[in-house]
């Protein structure tokens, strides 16, 4: 589900500067979330908001934020979830940890995470982290904060046990 790619960026100049397969194999290798791994992410947190009846909408994304999955239960608790849930992800994909951190450095001794604008700095997102790399995050807009973590972290499990 997880697949491993090398970076590419001006990769194939460099190889053709260099001389070959002795940069290709230097080059760090990178685990990426795929569709199907996104798909099971939601079906485990969907399956765990169905058993609580606490339904949301979910979205998965990849390590830049970039969405690859959103889906609305039928009746999601909060409207603005289609919104909020792909924002939450996308947050804790791109600082690199939970949005719940973000919205205590606003409620603690750090409001100066309000300027992070376009950001979701509420509860609900979290980062998933394979072999120690961020390889996406997930987002869970549910009826409170609380649900949205367990939700999430229900998502994650499936992956990252």
């Amino acid at each position: 589900m997880l697949r491993t790619l090398r970076p590419c960026v001006s990769f194939g100049l460099v190889f053709a500067l260099l001389g070959g397969s002795a940069l290709a194999e230097a080059l760090p290798m990178q685990p990426v979330l795929t569709l199907d791994a996104a798909r099971a992410i939601v079906r485990a947190a969907q399956a765990k908001a169905q058993a609580e009846r606490w339904p949301c909408v979910i979205a998965v994304v990849d390590s830049g934020g970039q969405p690859i999955l959103m889906e609305r239960m039928d009746d999601a608790a909060v409207p603005a979830g289609v919104e909020l849930a792909p924002g939450k992800a996308r947050t804790a994909a791109l600082f690199r940890r939970p949005s719940g951190a973000l919205e205590d450095a606003i409620n603690g001794q750090r409001p100066a995470v309000l300027s992070a604008r376009g950001f979701v700095l509420m509860r609900g997102g979290l980062p998933i982290s394979v072999n120690g790399r961020i390889v996406g995050a997930i987002g869970v807009s549910a009826d409170t904060p609380d649900h949205d973590e367990v939700i999430a972290k229900a998502g994650i499990a499936a992956l990252v046990p």
